[in-house]
């Protein structure tokens, strides 16, 4: 069976860099799932944490439409969640554990989508003729192949997102991971804060800001390091706090956080982080594939040692498919690690396959115009 695996999407992302929502991205997509049997969104599909779902949903309905046509009744959509749309899987989350003692969350659970959420439910129905269902937290696609949106690498990231900041937090509440580490292990101390800013999301409006609106990361990340920083009085006036922030927190024991986030630390960081939650999960696979980091890789240049956990696992990233200008040199079309576009390709045997699908699609088609 051949499995094309693509991640981050973000579709109704108020930024508008969502590239799914322009036409001509789309067709390159529909036109590569021409041979694909089996198509896995590996979370992150929609932007929830901007806005309200219906928002969302409203940008995605055509794309998902597309793409169950072009897949029709043979095919196969794999859904699952990530950390912008955990409000996937999170219904059934709660709803397991209501009438008694759950069994454990395994590193693969099947749902049916009208199982997991309404939003899985409209989802499904929107890419019918092709059969869905929903993957949870990851999937295997072969004995030694297993893919996760990534998300829970962030209890162990040195970047100072608000996800790594609140998983700290939660670690003062609800004590340090162990190891090993499960899949609940995870979700106790990473759910509550998606759960946290989904509500406020819900609750935006156009001239309301949501908690977790992606505006204030982007400038943080222009400031501190930015894809062409500026030394200027007014940058190190915005840094100065940052950094002292950044202590103390790591002072209050809610990191270790570093203030330096430039491409290469974010790159190592992340994949530094993702062999420490495949070693706590006892992921046993040859091959592991993820995205959220937004970086597609491994890439001509990378350092391979880098792309390797301990127990000699590859690492795979799919990157997104956002146009992400802040944080992109936009004078590298197709070839920076951040150009959107990624997916991961996997036959019924060799190893899996990165391919850069958008290319040779310019800059001024993928860029998009904000929806607020």
């Amino acid at each position: 069976m051949h499995t094309l695996v693509i991640s981050d999407l973000h579709l109704g992302i108020r930024s508008g860099a969502d590239v799914l929502a322009r036409p001509q991205a789309l067709d390159v997509l529909l036109g590569r799932l021409e041979d694909v049997r089996r198509l896995v969104l590996l979370g992150d599909v929609l932007e929830l944490r901007g806005g309200p779902a219906r928002d969302a949903l409203a940008v995605a309905e055509p794309v998902m439409r597309a793409i169950g046509d072009a897949l029709g009744p043979g095919g196969e959509v794999l859904l699952s969640a990530g950390n912008h749309d955990h409000a996937i899987v999170a219904g059934w989350l709660d709803w397991r554990g209501r009438r008694e003692r759950p069994q454990a969350l395994g590193l693969e659970q099947r749902i049916a989508p009208r199982s997991a959420s309404w939003i899985a439910k409209r989802l499904a129905g929107w890419l019918a003729p092709a059969k869905v269902e929903v993957a949870y937290p990851g999937v295997w696609l072969r004995e030694d192949v297993y893919a996760m949106h990534g998300h829970y690498l962030d209890a162990h990231s040195e970047v100072p997102t608000l996800e790594r900041i609140t998983a700290g937090l939660m670690g003062r509440l609800v004590g340090d991971l162990p190891d090993p580490a499960t899949p609940d292990d995870y979700e106790a101390r990473l759910a509550p804060i998606y759960a946290w800013i989904h509500a406020s999301a819900q609750r935006a409006a156009p001239r309301r800001r949501a908690a977790g609106g992606d505006a204030p990361a982007a400038r943080i990340w222009q400031a501190l390091e930015g894809a062409r920083p500026r030394r200027s009085l007014r940058r190190y006036a915005f840094v100065a706090p940052i950094r002292l922030a950044l202590l103390a927190a790591n002072r209050a024991g809610l990191g270790p956080l570093r203030p330096q986030i430039s491409r290469p630390a974010l790159r190592a960081g992340g994949l530094r982080a993702l062999a420490e939650t495949a070693r706590r999960l006892r992921l046993g696979a040859d091959h592991v594939v993820v995205g959220h980091t937004h970086r597609t890789g491994m890439l001509p240049g990378d350092d391979a040692s880098q792309w390797r956990t301990a127990a000699g696992a590859q690492l795979h990233n799919a990157g997104s498919w956002v146009f992400e200008s802040h944080f992109m040199d936009t004078d590298r079309p197709g070839s920076d690690p951040y150009w959107p576009g990624g997916a991961i390709a996997l036959g019924d045997d060799g190893p899996p396959q990165l391919q850069r699908l958008l290319g040779g699609v310019p800059a001024s088609v993928l860029a998009g115009t904000p929806r607020w």
